[in-house]
């Protein structure tokens, strides 16, 4: 006798076509690239020779008794506020607009004025240098158009003015390219700290956490500044340097 299994009637499967997901991007993760860019510009290896410089501060050390920690950083902290803010911060303000709406004329007078800032030599060829290797990690890189690229090697860029121009292509908001520019001058001048007076690594994150409290206000100051309250005056900077031209030993380029 043979057994017949019956089959449970089980009505069929009715699959549902899969829906397209949608995912709309939210400001944060539209805001990534621009955060990432910023942070590569601001960064110690970016190829553009940084490193090489102490803005006078090497001088300081051996001319103007910056010797100790608190020296460094109080020299630091005056030099945010009195030259880089007056200066390359409140130019930069104004170059970055400038990039982005195309206004050639003013970038070049921004470039020119900038040029002016730099008394001696040695930071003279320093933001030369450093303008010239910013736009050639430009060349390379899908940031900025070859119309702004050719736009700024026939002004042979200052560095602040270069920076500008590679901010500009990120679209992140104006503070947020000065404080990326800040903090990258900052950690450049740490370890210029570091090396010259000499300090340790703790000394150093010290030195560079004071400098970060400072920035956002440098910042906020830099990008109010009208055009006629923009300067460079800082003569004992410019002494230093000029003394650092001849100093008998030294580590770094300016």
């Amino acid at each position: 006798m043979s057994v017949h299994r019956v089959r449970p009637l089980v009505p069929p499967v009715r699959r549902r076509p899969a829906r397209a997901v949608s995912h709309a991007a939210s400001p944060s993760e539209s805001a990534t690239p621009s955060l990432l860019q910023l942070i590569w510009l601001a960064s110690p290896a970016l190829p553009v020779g940084g490193f090489s410089y102490s803005e006078g501060l090497e001088a300081a050390v051996d001319r103007a008794g910056v010797a100790t920690e608190s020296a460094a950083s109080d020299w630091l902290i005056d030099q945010l506020h009195l030259a880089l803010t007056r200066g390359d911060l409140a130019a930069i303000a104004k170059a970055i607009p400038a990039w982005r709406r195309g206004d050639v004329d003013h970038v070049a007078e921004l470039n020119a004025w900038v040029l002016q800032t730099r008394e001696t030599s040695e930071l003279r060829a320093q933001t030369e240098q450093m303008g010239r290797s910013l736009l050639e990690w430009l060349r390379n890189h899908h940031t900025a158009s070859s119309q702004q690229i050719a736009a700024c090697a026939q002004m042979q860029p200052t560095y602040p003015i270069a920076y500008a121009l590679a901010a500009s292509a990120t679209q992140a908001p104006l503070r947020d390219c000065l404080l990326a520019y800040a903090f990258g001058w900052a950690e450049n001048m740490t370890q210029s700290a570091i090396k010259s007076v000499p300090l340790g690594q703790s000394a150093g994150q010290r030195i560079l956490a004071r400098l970060a409290a400072d920035i956002p206000a440098a910042v906020d100051r830099a990008t109010q500044l009208p055009d006629s309250q923009r300067q460079a005056f800082s003569p004992m900077l410019v002494i230093l340097s000029s003394q650092h031209e001849v100093q008998y030993s030294r580590l770094f380029r300016s």
